[in-house]
């Protein structure tokens, strides 16, 4: 069902609800089991908010980029792993509803709206690494409107629990005169999937990051999104930006809940001997003002960025590109230094910054990583093509 969410606000104030009440419970166990969160999925759904980038003319919240980051960061400072499974839900969502015919929008998009249906990304390959958007997954037509594709996709986000994958793949060159890139949906139920092991990663261990495998799998040819060949179009104008934001969020809500729990700390932590507060010493003083500014101007690029881009400002690219590689490095940072200031008490196995420590290393690995992120960035703003070499 959906919540009716109206807007930005409604639809934050339904994300601190179910991330205080749900996530915060489950993120422990989630962690230590490597469980794929269900319950917080669910209840995600069940508030509205899986529609949160469906078309409010379909049922959904009709929110973009600066409202899937914010969202994001909200769950992201409750349960990491659940904020990544949703934000790929999410951009999986605005990958379909780009260039939905009516068919996608009734068999997709509408039961996206009311929360019962799971979507996610099936992009990156064993064989391709970084360079997620030249798939060597086969796609190829019959005479039945009916493609076949063959391949193995990894790293699949709610692998195993999705009700859908968006999966790219390359046509055979004598199909069609040149390699061409399409994206198509994929009904979990379709025969010929097969699932490698559970994820059982160092961290974001909830989010079933699996390995697929595709034997001739059919797919219907009015679940083809956009035309043929039109992979690199929605790469780079929708699943790159909604992904940077989705896991800029996520992140952000990380190092904030990181900051938090650390000021909270040291505003208690006294000793013994002098009856002397923590919060009192300047060095930490010091320490804590500078981590806040770093949240801070790091937290207001992205936003900024978001808001640019749903603004339809064609010089956002630079400043969306650069999100994600400004919030790894604030994120990572923010975590390390909060374990100093912490000092034991956030040394213990398996303590909330223990799993921060273990979940935030994944910032600057996930594909386009820090790096590649650094050299679009470059490439953008000295007016070269993203993909030279």
């Amino acid at each position: 069902m959906t919540a009716g969410l109206q807007n930005l606000e409604a639809a934050l104030g339904a994300a601190r609800r179910v991330a205080d009440s749900v996530l915060a419970r489950d993120a422990a166990e989630v962690d230590r089991e490597a469980q794929w969160p269900e319950r917080g999925i669910r209840a995600l759904q069940e508030a509205g908010l899986g529609g949160l980038l469906v078309p409010k003319s379909l049922g959904g919240v009709g929110q973009g980029l600066q409202g899937l980051l914010q969202v994001c960061e909200e769950l992201g400072a409750r349960c990491p792993s659940t904020s990544l499974a949703f934000g790929m839900h999410c951009v999986g969502t605005a990958v379909i509803a780009a260039r939905a015919t009516p068919e996608q929008e009734r068999a997709l998009l509408a039961p996206i709206a009311m929360g019962e249906h799971l979507t996610t990304l099936a992009l990156s390959e064993p064989s391709t690494g970084a360079h997620f958007y030249f798939p060597q997954a086969r796609i190829r037509g019959n005479d039945h409107d009916t493609y076949l594709i063959n391949g193995q996709k990894s790293f699949v986000t709610n692998g195993g629990h999705a009700d859908s994958y968006v999966v790219s793949a390359m046509a055979e060159p004598e199909d069609t005169g040149a390699e061409t890139f399409s994206c198509v949906v994929v009904p979990s139920e379709a025969p010929g999937i097969a699932w490698g092991g559970e994820w059982t990663g160092m961290g974001m261990r909830g989010n079933s990051s699996r390995c697929m495998t595709l034997r001739q799998v059919p797919v219907p040819a009015s679940n083809l999104l956009g035309s043929e060949g039109d992979q690199l179009w929605y790469v780079f104008n929708v699943i790159a930006p909604y992904f940077l934001m989705a896991m800029s969020g996520t992140y952000l809500g990380l190092a904030r809940s990181a900051f938090d729990d650390t000021t909270s700390h040291v505003k208690k932590r006294s000793y013994a001997h002098s009856g002397s507060s923590l919060s009192e010493a300047p060095v930490i003083q010091h320490r804590v003002g500078e981590l806040f500014g770093l949240l801070e101007r790091t937290r207001s690029l992205a936003n900024s960025a978001a808001e640019r881009a749903d603004q339809g400002d064609i010089n956002a690219l630079a400043a969306v590109l650069t999100s994600k590689a400004e919030v790894a490095d604030c994120a990572v940072r923010m975590v390390n230094e909060c374990m100093t200031l912490v000092g034991g008490a956030g040394y213990q196995d398996q303590g909330r910054m223990h799993q921060r420590l273990r979940d935030v290393r994944a910032a600057h690995v996930m594909s386009p990583t820090t790096d590649l992120l650094r050299i679009w960035t470059g490439r953008t703003l000295l007016d070269q093509p993203l993909l030279s070499e």
